[in-house]
């Protein structure tokens, strides 16, 4: 990166997000590669990026984020021990953890074979060494101390200390208990002087016990005296003392080099989870930003929806959507100060440079970034004393430096673009650098207060103005970004509202050019039908969402219904079948006995008895379907509305056939109902009124019809004898229709024998009766050649 992209990046305050980033990192090598973080300049590089990042994210909320707490630098005690130095212990703890945490690493993927990532490889190349580990967890248990186990001599030359030792204790244990020495004694202890055992003497006694004199104390009151009974053991554990040194000093040069042996693999197993550990800290990051990975492109459009910017408290700020690029390659943003310009401005040029360092956004998902080249940027104001720079001049060094670098692909990013000096000159030379930049291929977002600016955006092809809207009646910006509508300074009001007098803010107004106040007058009528735009769009917004979720919930309640119309239809059906299997069940038992009976007596009481059967089998037939019928589901009949009267049309709500009352009904009794030619009865609640009985009216002569057969609730069989063929055709298809209806799984055709004519017509229409499964004529008992037997199709 060159020093102006360095410069830009700091400006637009890519090193405060780095910040954050480095705090996720666990690792000091990867919180390094935190801080040096740079954007690529390439498509491919960007996606490569952005594609470790979101396999990151996604595997830490499958699987949890890998551990890396022993990933420590162990880069100089590698080199000292491939050359052949001897390594400290905490050296050795600082690689066993290494290796350790290469081992979990190398497992990491191995709890979900399924998960196929770019991060594979780096966890696929972890080596880790499960000898050297449990080797060096052995035989160190801290910095400062050897394990026992380490070797069996080191375990031989400790036991012999301590054996010395504890005979020096029991000695000196001896002496200080001892009466005699009571007097000697300053105090009853054994302590130790140079790594000797010795015993606190008063100065007038220090040769009361013979021995050697190790120390004084400072008042001179008390000698430390070495009896001589110890002298002896005290230089066998200085002796073991020496032997235990050299033999930790062979054991750390042993496992040196096992570690010098393996250098090379642990080296590179620490790079791996370097890697890991800063590219899992960007998930980290993307997871607390609540961010997610945007679509890149080499050309196009950056479109950035409900952006937020990630240095400000995701609670209070403002999203923003931001487009740039295709058509549209400058935005012009105008608005008051302190109304979120300079901050839009930022969002833009951040959000760009954290997804070319594979940074996920604090953005909506359908979000795009076009790649560049570089972003350059000049915000703020950077006036210095030392160097005699104005504002203007600041700016326009920085400017100066921009045109020379930026060029196609490159995105410039200018606050306040022309400020600082005269307006007209101002105006005009920021129309310039806007129109040569352009001219490069460059993608431009500026901020400024020059009307001739949003003049020319208006004018300009491929140039916008994007407006930062302020309310005026409370002094505050609602910090929200609005592209079309160029924005006002609402200097005049905001010093009102402040308490400028009336009188000045009218003679500032009656200086202004009437050509400036018209196109004011303008922005600000744009403004209020924008707003009321946008407040109706809201509500209908609102209205529609409310409409949606109120026809979801109705969707699912007529769901849950027709769930259990279903669930009850089909149990009624089941029911009814079953009823029905069992009753021609026991009627088939009965004409098998009946048939049994006459082989077995003569032919008249025979016929007696199959008649008295088939009555038997017949009343078990219409008793099974009379209950299959009753279990249908009984729909709710609405109250009458008056009572009952002879003629009134009725419907009976649980089967909806329609019927005429025949008497009017007396309280509390059945009514007696007609249907055709078939006579029934029900009760009030049961049926819904339909309409009036019409008015009697006399007639000359009347001509009697036949109104049409329909199945009722007890039975289910329909008479056409006396009946020419197109009469019982017509018949036929009404019954047919009203036992669909009604679910009745078979029904009784009485056409009678004769010369078969009826029959065939009869037989004729079934075959093409949608309501028909199945039909045959009636079989003995049931009324042979005379009757046909319908299956419905149910």
């Amino acid at each position: 990166m060159t020093e102006l992209q360095k410069k830009s990046c700091r400006t637009l305050e890519l090193h405060k997000v780095l910040e954050l980033l480095e705090k996720e990192a666990v690792s000091p090598r990867a919180k390094e590669m935190a801080r040096a973080l740079e954007p690529e300049d390439n498509l491919v590089g960007c996606e490569r990026l952005q594609q470790q990042t979101e396999d990151a994210v996604r595997l830490a909320g499958m699987l949890g984020s890998p551990s890396f707490s022993g990933v420590r630098d162990v880069s100089a005690g590698l080199e000292r021990a491939k050359v052949g130095g001897s390594l400290n212990m905490k050296e050795l703890l600082d690689i066993g953890a290494l290796l350790r945490a290469a081992r979990t690493g190398k497992g990491y993927l191995e709890k979900d074979t399924q998960v196929e990532t770019v991060l594979a490889d780096y966890f696929r190349r972890l080596s880790g060494n499960k000898y050297l580990e449990d080797k060096i967890e052995q035989s160190i248990l801290s910095e400062e101390e050897i394990a026992d186990t380490a070797s069996s001599e080191l375990r031989e030359i400790r036991r012999r200390i301590r054996t010395a030792a504890s005979r020096i204790r029991e000695t000196l244990n001896r002496i200080i208990s001892s009466p005699s020495y009571a007097k000697v004694l300053q105090d009853t202890v054994v302590t130790t002087r140079g790594d000797r055992y010795v015993v606190p003497v008063k100065a007038e006694f220090k040769g009361s016990i013979p021995g050697l004199v190790h120390d004084v104390s400072s008042s001179g009151a008390t000698v430390f005296v070495e009896p001589m009974q110890v002298v002896e053991l005290n230089n066998t554990i200085r002796e073991e003392r020496s032997k235990e040194k050299n033999e930790i000093d062979r054991i750390l040069m042993e496992l040196s080099a096992e570690v010098g042996a393996f250098a090379n693999t642990i080296q590179q197993d620490y790079d791996i989870l370097c890697t890991l550990d800063f590219i899992f800290a960007k998930a980290k990051l993307a997871y607390k930003m609540k961010a997610c990975r945007p679509k890149l492109l080499e050309k196009g459009q950056t479109r950035l929806e409900r952006a937020r910017h990630p240095l400000l408290p995701r609670e209070t700020a403002v999203p923003i959507t931001f487009t740039i690029g295709g058509k549209t390659d400058a935005v012009i943003i105008t608005g008051p100060n302190t109304g979120g310009k300079t901050v839009s401005l930022k969002t833009l040029g951040l959000l760009t440079l954290m997804a070319q360092c594979g940074l996920q956004l604090p953005c909506g998902d359908e979000s795009t970034v076009r790649v560049c080249k570089n972003i350059l940027a000049d915000i703020g104001d950077e006036q210095s004393i030392e160097q005699s720079l104005s504002t203007f001049s600041s700016h326009m060094k920085n400017i100066v430096e921009i045109l020379e670098e930026a060029g196609e692909g490159s995105m410039v990013l200018m606050d306040e673009l022309g400020a600082g000096t005269d307006p007209v000159e101002g105006a005009a030379l920021a129309v310039a650098i806007i129109e040569h930049l352009r001219q490069q291929g460059v993608l431009v977002a500026a901020t400024t207060h020059y009307a001739e600016l949003k003049t020319y955006a208006l004018e300009t092809r491929g140039v916008e103005n994007a407006s930062c809207e302020f309310d005026v009646s409370t002094l505050k910006p609602t910090y929200k970004l609005v592209f079309g509508i160029p924005g006002k300074s609402n200097a005049f009001a905001i010093s009102q509202r402040l308490g400028l007098s009336m009188e000045i803010i009218q003679k500032a107004k009656s200086g202004m050019d009437s050509q400036n106040i018209q196109f004011e007058d303008v922005i600000r009528t744009l403004e209020e039908k924008r707003q009321q735009m946008e407040n109706q769009l809201q509500l209908a917004q609102r209205e529609r969402q409310k409409a949606q979720e109120d026809k979801e919930k109705a969707e699912k309640a007529y769901a849950s219904i027709e769930e259990e119309r279903k669930k009850l239809l089909e149990d009624a059906r089941k029911q009814a079948q079953k009823l029905i299997d069992e009753a021609r069940k026991a009627a088939d038992n009965t004409v098998e006995e009946l048939r049994r009976l006459r082989r077995e007596q003569s032919r008249n009481p025979a016929e007696e008895n199959l008649s008295q059967a088939r009555a038997v089998m017949m009343g078990h037939l219409s008793e099974a379907e009379k209950k299959a019928i009753q279990k249908k589901i009984k729909k709710q009949a609405a109250p009458l509305p008056r009572p009952l009267q002879k003629g009134d049309v009725v419907e009976i709500v649980s089967n909806g056939m329609r019927c005429t009352v025949v008497e009017t009904p007396k309280p509390g009794q059945p009514v007696q109902l007609s249907a055709g030619i078939m006579k029934l009865t029900a009760k009030e609640k049961e049926l819904q009124l339909i309409s009036a009985a019409p008015a009697q009216k006399k007639e000359k002569g009347s001509v009697r019809t036949q109104a049409p057969s329909q199945p009722t609730r007890g039975s289910s069989e329909l008479d056409l004898r006396g009946m020419t063929a197109e009469e019982a055709l017509m018949e036929l298809d009404r019954f047919l229709d009203l036992a669909f209806r009604l679910r009745l799984p078979s029904a009784t055709i009485i056409h009678g024998k004769g010369t078969g004519v009826l029959r065939q017509a009869v037989h004729s229409r079934l075959k093409g009766a949608r309501q028909v499964k199945s039909f045959r004529l009636g079989a003995y008992g049931e009324g042979e050649n005379g009757v046909t037997i319908v299956q419905m199709n149910i």
